[in-house]
């Protein structure tokens, strides 16, 4: 019998690092999770990410034939370097993460910005599965998107495409960017807690928010539709331009899903796109494990390309949490 073919997928984010280690279905066979060390360097951070990863190794039969990285930032997914990081990373900024990861396990390595490889975990084996055009959407800290047109991951000539949070024209409050009036104030995990002390006077986290407008608090209901409805004018923006029907939503905020579904769905039903095709939205389906799997997906297709994945020449925007 032939050796199993394995790829591992890390996401490194600036809480948690989780590691997958699949086959090469991208059937998840085991994962672990450990704390980022995001305030001790990218040496401490990739130690981590391996320390997560060899005992899956170590446990599991087969012949690890690739490595996919995902990270929250701006990357150079050809260099295998993390060109800019928020201010919760130190000495994560011009680290070689590729090489790194190579040297130590002595196969190949591919880094990609989280938001995209969540789009190609849920395009490869989540809720959107072998979809040949998608629109990605992350809640979390931030709002991040990516794009899937064609059968591959797109992400434009200067690596901005699909960068949905950050298109203006929902208000005028400013932006963590420096802009104004961008979709992230609204949708974010960030932006639900300040626009609910807005309100409110009241402190509460995003999750808190949630928990409050499941008790019936208004004001905290209508934060949540007033992301929503935002969230249902960018997809029908992006749906005109792009002419993409397909939209997955994921990150932490989605959670809330049952909060935020509703006003998406009515906005949508009341600018359907110019197509006159509806929008299939649906919720991630891979939940914690879309960036890690999407990453191992990305060292599949380097690997054994027969899927005509992209593989891109620029670097990637910068993603949300």
């Amino acid at each position: 019998m032939s050796e199993r073919t394995l790829y591992a997928g890390v996401d490194i984010g600036g809480t948690t690092t989780q590691a997958v280690l699949c086959d090469d279905t991208l059937t998840v066979l085991d994962r672990a999770e450990t704390g980022t060390p995001a305030t001790l360097g990218g040496r401490a951070m990739i130690d981590a990410a391996l320390g997560a990863l060899a005992p899956l190794l170590v446990s599991t039969p087969g012949r690890l034939a690739g490595v996919g990285v995902g990270a929250a930032g701006l990357v150079d997914p050809v260099e295998g370097r993390i060109l800019v990081a928020s201010d919760s990373f130190h000495g994560w900024a011009g680290f070689p993460v590729t090489a790194a990861v190579a040297d130590a396990l002595g196969v190949p390595a591919h880094l990609d910005n989280d938001v995209n490889a969540f789009l190609r975990g849920e395009v490869s084996s989540g809720a959107v599965r072998d979809a040949p055009d998608a629109l990605g959407i992350t809640l979390g800290t931030g709002v991040g998107g990516a794009l899937w047109t064609g059968g591959r991951l797109f992400a434009g000539p200067h690596g901005a495409a699909g960068e949905i949070g950050h298109i203006p024209g929902f208000g005028d409050l400013p932006c963590t960017c420096g802009g104004r009036g961008h979709l992230e104030t609204l949708a974010s995990g960030r932006s639900l807690a300040a626009r609910y002390a807005d309100r409110t006077g009241r402190t509460r986290t995003a999750h808190e928010v949630a928990e409050a407008a499941d008790r019936g608090d208004e004001d905290a209901r209508a934060v949540f539709r007033a992301a929503g409805a935002g969230l249902g004018r960018a997809i029908v923006m992006a749906a005109g331009l792009l002419d993409l029907t397909t939209v997955v939503i994921g990150g932490g905020v989605s959670r809330a899903w049952h909060l935020l579904e509703p006003a998406i769905r009515e906005h949508l039903a009341e600018e359907p796109p110019v197509s006159g095709h509806p929008i299939h939205l649906v919720r991630a389906g891979l939940g914690a494990d879309a960036v890690p799997v999407g990453a191992a997906a990305r060292a599949r297709a380097e690997t054994a390309p027969t899927t005509g994945e992209h593989r891109g020449t620029r670097p990637y925007r910068a993603g949300a949490r």
